[in-house]
């Protein structure tokens, strides 16, 4: 009759973990076909606890996050394997359970002890998890769940260059593509982030594979049939070449003649904002002060065309800058002599 007046103790943070990685070892374990009151239990259970996880991490409309408690939680989490459970688990969890179990995911990627980033060095020891990760993407119902967790672990450069360094690249080309637009869309949302999050990363990872890179990047991407594709590709590929530390991969991109035939393409555009984003490309092969003679050649065969697109871009926005590398470009092509 006494047993109401004492609630049990509230767990602390490292137990609701540790409680949390039993149940998950129980949901790893148990057959998804077998139906029993004590497995239902156990995952209602499971969905509690990975709720309340949250709550430690996230804090509500009431209470902010305790930071002992977020560093007890993010030590006893990494301690094992926990993160690993988590994310080969998640198709067993229903769909609310994997949105908690995604933002807490993330949350860890940024929580320090002692200043340390102890999500990294896990990672750094386990980065098979990222083939978990990245083959959720051809799972209709994991894929944004994962992308999500993919791009917070994308925040530790050793993940990045992991992906970049694997196989993995040449997956995103389809990925991007796929008929989901949903999916597609983050795809490309972590492809992007792979490409310039990290400069040395990418700067290196880039001199090393340029030639089979870009030969997909414009194969696939750049004259994809799919005006979205086409206009991010674009866009992205402006972002990577204008940045400074890929400045000996843009010297590169811009000497090649096939290279310039898809940006001329790119130019002629009926979308506005496509043929902007091409412009921004297009200018690094006029103002290259070494261009080839074949690149010299087919801009002063295509020259009268070429100066009137230009002259005929109109940036929406007032922006000074656009209309002054607009000129620049016009000065550029109007002085070329042929080889």
């Amino acid at each position: 009759m006494m047993k109401g007046f004492f609630k049990p103790k509230p767990k602390t943070p490292a137990e609701l973990v540790r409680h949390t990685r039993d149940l998950l070892i129980f949901a790893d374990r148990a057959a998804p076909e077998i139906k029993d009151a004590k497995r239902d239990e156990k995952m209602m259970e499971l969905s509690k606890v990975i709720r309340d996880l949250k709550h430690i991490l996230y804090g509500d409309s009431d209470s902010k996050p305790v930071l002992e408690a977020c560093a007890q939680l993010t030590q006893e989490f990494f301690r094992e394997d926990t993160l690993r459970l988590l994310i080969t688990c998640l198709p067993k969890l229903n769909f609310e359970t994997r949105k908690h179990a995604t933002q807490i995911v993330a949350n860890l990627q940024g929580q320090r002890l002692q200043s340390r980033l102890i999500a990294c060095e896990y990672l750094e020891k386990n980065l098979v998890l990222m083939d978990i990760l990245i083959a959720g993407y051809e799972n209709n119902d994991l894929a944004l769940h994962y992308g999500a967790m993919l791009r917070e672990c994308i925040r530790h450069q050793c993940v990045a260059k992991y992906i970049l360094d694997s196989e993995h690249m040449k997956k995103f080309f389809e990925y991007i593509q796929l008929p989901n637009f949903d999916i597609a869309s983050d795809a490309a949302a972590t492809f992007k982030e792979l490409l310039t999050r990290h400069k040395s990363t990418v700067a290196d990872f880039l001199s090393k594979n340029d030639e089979w890179f870009f030969a997909d990047y414009n194969s696939r991407l750049l004259v994809s049939t799919n005006y979205i594709t086409r206009r991010q590709a674009v866009k992205l590929l402006g972002d990577i070449l204008l940045d400074r530390s890929n400045s000996a991969v843009m010297i590169r991109y811009v000497s090649s003649r096939d290279n310039l035939r898809i940006l001329m393409n790119l130019l002629r555009e009926s979308s506005k904002s496509i043929q902007i984003e091409a412009f921004h490309v297009f200018k690094l092969f006029a103002a290259n002060q070494n261009k080839p003679p074949d690149i010299v050649n087919i801009l002063v065969a295509n020259r009268s065309k070429l100066l009137r697109l230009i002259a005929g871009l109109n940036n929406e926005k007032e922006d000074e800058q656009f209309d002054s590398d607009k000129s620049q470009v016009i000065r550029e092509i109007s002085a070329l002599k042929p080889h």
